[in-house]
């Protein structure tokens, strides 16, 4: 019999829950260890955020999914790794802290034969002073609970405007460090469409806000790619964006704090701005989990285990290099965590070996760049592969057998929506191959296959995202038939 224990139920860990209990007989056990008693879908908090979904239509309890497929849920947080074993014995095991609300905190420690560590990202709020909704002065899309705030706060912006008040609204990144930018950007268009539906957008300044050099770039480098027929850059497409939605862009942007109704910023150029705003919107960087880690002897070895943002290392090239060195190959493929074997981190807890847009720094010395994007159909894809890899060790008893999905060999597609309404609706389809560029196979189009690489927008696109939307739904309800959906 083997345990395998997961470390969050977010796409990642939960696609890999699935797949466990799928291809594994019922004598091995998969247990899922998640703080939160609900799944998410976060792509649509932006449509919960400008008030055209509820919460409930984007979230789902996991216990009655894991009751019925044969899987341990504990709604616990995990607070200590200890792969080596401890004094007890010498079997891998984890320490968690329950959050269900009739537990009073009840700490356990948890034995495991293999562990994914699929934790998701650390909200880092606290990085810029006066930053969200906890205690600060802006709204977020990041929780279905911030969604539901973020909506309200914009329900009050549009009734101040229906009064005939002048209303700025500041949409976009909260940190030079930040990643999502393509969350950013949808929300931005959500809420031009929804000032446009109640009539009042004519009063209303849309300010979009971003650590991107230039637009177009999505923490990825931007892309070339084909436009009915003709070769164009994600930066043309999404400057006409901009210019036909009438939304003016701040670049080269690092929030440094907010304050009530004023954001302070620096530039690329090393010059400090303020803008005055009435709603904003500010995404927060992202910190891993920070699990400590422990050796047998209780000694703590996280620094061998993660690296300084508190992501789990694992099988890539980590040795620094300028970005004129930077390869393909430099990515993980196998998600296997650096020095043990039945250890994995997929999603965004896998530590990245470096960014894949071009870091800049301003002359003051401040990093204003994008970090790497890792989250939703890559992070499905890490989630099943690692599966695969550990039911084909369990099945042969060969722990040198190992599936491969590497960034730099997988494709993704992302659908921005840029207005809700099925027949007034449209989206921003953009897919992308590979996602981490390789300029050496793909050395004209920027690092991709241009044949896979495009965008479209229209209202096709946001039928499909619709589409998406419950699909995806239904899979992660793992309902008849879910496993045929692709990540």
């Amino acid at each position: 019999m083997s345990r395998i224990v997961i470390l969050g139920a977010g796409i990642s860990g939960h696609t890999a829950a699935l797949h466990l209990r799928r291809m594994l007989g019922k004598q091995h056990t998969v247990t899922v260890v998640s703080p939160n008693a609900d799944w998410n879908w976060i792509p649509s908090n932006i449509w919960v955020g400008v008030g055209q979904m509820d919460k409930r239509q984007v979230t789902f309890p996991l216990a009655p999914i894991y009751a019925r497929k044969g899987i341990e849920f504990k709604q616990a947080r995990a607070v200590a790794l200890r792969p080596e074993g401890d004094s007890a014995g010498d079997q891998g095991a984890v320490d968690v802290v329950s959050t269900a609300p009739e537990t009073d905190g009840a700490e356990e420690r948890i034995r495991y034969d293999y562990l994914i560590n699929a934790t998701g990202p650390k909200l880092n709020f606290p990085a810029t002073p006066g930053l969200g909704p906890d205690g600060g002065h802006s709204v977020s899309v990041c929780t279905a609970n911030h969604a539901v705030d973020a909506s309200e706060a914009l329900s009050a912006v549009i009734e101040r405007l229906r009064a005939g008040e002048r209303q700025r609204l500041l949409i976009g990144m909260g940190h030079g460090t930040c990643t999502c930018e393509g969350a950013a950007f949808e929300y931005t268009f959500n809420v031009d469409h929804a000032l446009r539906e109640a009539g009042v957008r004519d009063l209303a300044e849309v300010v979009y806000i971003t650590n991107e050099a230039s637009l177009g770039d999505f923490g990825v480098g931007g892309m070339v790619f084909r436009q009915q027929g003709f070769e164009t850059t994600s930066k043309t497409w999404s400057e006409s964006l901009f210019r036909e939605r009438g939304v003016r862009a701040i670049l080269g942007a690092h929030v440094q704090r907010v304050e009530d109704g004023v954001a302070h910023y620096e530039q690329l150029d090393g010059s400090e701005q303020s803008i005055a705003f009435d709603f904003a919107m500010l995404l927060p960087p992202f910190r891993g989990a920070g699990l400590p880690v422990f050796d047998a002897a209780g000694e703590d070895i996280t620094d061998q285990v993660n690296n300084p943002g508190g992501f789990m290392k694992v099988d890539a090239d980590y040795a620094p290099k300028s970005p004129e060195d930077w390869r393909a190959d430099d990515w993980p493929r196998t998600y296997q965590s650096v020095g043990y074997r039945n250890i994995f981190a997929v999603g965004i807890a896998f530590a990245p070996p470096h960014p894949i847009s071009i870091p800049r720094k301003s002359p003051n010395g401040t990093v204003i760049a994008p970090s790497p994007p890792r989250t939703g159909m890559p992070s499905g894809v890490m989630g099943r592969t690692v599966a695969k890899t550990i039911a084909d060790r369990i099945k042969s008893g060969d722990d040198s057998l190992a599936h491969t999905a590497s960034m730099a060999s997988m494709g993704a597609a992302c659908v921005a929506s840029t207005g809700p309404g099925l027949r007034s609706g449209t989206a921003a389809a953009m897919t992308m191959f590979p996602i981490v560029p390789d300029y050496e196979q793909y050395p004209r189009t920027g690092g991709r296959n241009i044949k896979d690489t495009f965008g479209e927008i229209g209202l096709g696109a946001h039928w499909l995202k619709l589409l998406l939307h419950h699909l995806f739904i239904y899979k992660a309800k793992a309902k008849p038939g879910w496993y045929l959906i692709p990540e």
